[in-house]
């Protein structure tokens, strides 16, 4: 039968403690890896406009939101990344607008804004196939008068581009943009920047020193802004706004008058 020298025997126990608390360790910063960190603080003031709302739904307010059919929207837990707390557009929405145009729409309630930078971190859902896309709405006026944003996989006549939505279907307004949108699994960095002096729709997504798409119309001078998708789905983690607050002009008057 062997026999065990104690010091040997203290030496291993003491190994072999050093190593379970090397595990625990190990685990704890696996465990802290898949925690929501703190959101930093937004700027009250970006590039020169005031800060109109910082949402990244921890203690998520229904009323702040139209979300167009509302059961394909939910609040919830994004589990699979960090447990990020999401507005997320789990299923293809049934909404059918008069006009051809996206069905998933999240619109921000009761307010209104002429220029305006948006800040979104948004991840989508979808598979891989040539439209997968989310989508950035702007200059809501109606639900047949509004602007979006379709960042889509591949660019053609209706995907990766700024688009209006004007009492008719859908057209391509787009002056300048990328060959397409490579979405990730991962979350991305979307900012949208309105300008409405110029008429320019610029739209920036990881690097913001470089637009993938802009526009520049001035059918719209105010209006709503909101996220979605056209017909996917897709988790959105924080919407910060900083803008110019308008009223609502009267129920007659046109963007161009206003």
């Amino acid at each position: 039968m062997p026999t065990y020298h104690p010091r040997v025997f203290r030496l291993n126990a003491t190994l072999f403690l050093l190593l379970a608390v090397f595990i625990m360790h190990v685990c704890a910063v696996v465990r802290a890896e898949h925690v929501q960190k703190p959101h930093k603080p937004a700027p009250k003031e970006f590039q020169e406009l005031p800060l109109l709302f910082d949402e990244h739904f921890d203690k998520p307010d229904k009323k702040q939101w139209e979300l167009l059919d509302a059961d394909s929207w939910r609040f919830t837990v994004d589990k699979e990344r960090d447990d990020r707390t999401v507005l997320s557009l789990h299923r293809r929405s049934e909404y059918r607008a008069e006009h051809r145009s996206p069905y998933g729409i999240a619109w921000r309630k009761d307010l209104y804004v002429g220029d305006f930078v948006m800040d979104v971190w948004c991840r989508s859902t979808t598979k891989d196939y040539g439209h997968r896309d989310l989508c950035f709405y702007l200059g809501g006026q109606s639900p047949a008068r509004f602007y979006y944003a379709h960042l889509g996989l591949k660019s053609d006549d209706t995907s990766n581009a700024v688009m209006i939505v004007n009492d008719a279907p859908r057209t391509k307004i787009v002056k300048d943009r990328t060959d397409g949108t490579r979405w990730s699994e991962n979350y991305h960095h979307i900012r949208v920047v309105r300008k409405v002096e110029d008429g320019t729709i610029a739209v920036y997504m990881d690097d913001m020193k470089k637009p993938v798409m802009t526009a520049e119309d001035k059918t719209f001078r105010w209006g709503r802004v909101g996220v979605g998708s056209f017909d996917d789905t897709g988790h959105f983690d924080r919407i910060t706004l900083w803008g110019e607050k308008v009223e609502r002009p009267d129920e007659n008057t046109t963007g161009d008058d206003s």
